[in-house]
């Protein structure tokens, strides 16, 4: 089922910090299209510091995510958005590469406290993915800019 997320109330962020967008190198059309929507949404919202970083596949992405926020010793980072296509094949790649993925973004958000969001989409067929990436109002990259805005606003306003 297709849901249009709604843009029109996003919670206002002052001070935006920094936002990272990791993303797989494959299917760099359909990711890409989800990197642009949620860049787009991110900058009406006030985001200027937007670092886009491409990685050779979605299992590396646990890695970029743990690296960057180590670093990020001053709190600059406000989330991480991930995005990847891995469509199914004939193998057990899929199922590993997806799990293996989101645990690891997972454990990422938990040992940090900063709101690592998904769209790494695993999906049967490349319509699915096509679907989801178009240039349209159900573009996962809308979805995944409007999780990482209210989870700041929320982790601000419930930590002070």
């Amino acid at each position: 089922m297709k849901t249009v997320v709604d843009i029109s109330a996003l919670p206002a962020i002052e001070n935006p910090g920094r936002i990272c967008i990791l993303q797989s190198k494959w299917y760099p059309d359909l990711v890409g299209s989800m990197s642009e929507a949620c860049q787009n949404v991110l900058g009406s919202a006030g985001y200027t510091d937007i670092e886009v970083h491409t990685l050779p596949g979605a299992l590396e992405i646990p890695l970029a995510a743990r690296d960057l926020l180590a670093e990020d010793t001053a709190l600059g980072i406000d989330a991480v958005i991930c995005f990847g296509v891995i469509i199914k094949g004939d193998t057990l790649h899929f199922e590993m590469i997806s799990t293996e993925s989101m645990r690891g973004l997972g454990s990422v958000m938990h040992d940090f406290r900063r709101p690592v969001v998904v769209e790494i989409l695993p999906v049967f067929d490349m319509q699915q993915a096509i679907d989801r990436t178009s240039d349209d109002e159900f573009n996962k990259g809308i979805e995944a800019a409007v999780a990482a805005i209210e989870m700041v606003a929320w982790r601000r306003a419930s930590t002070g």
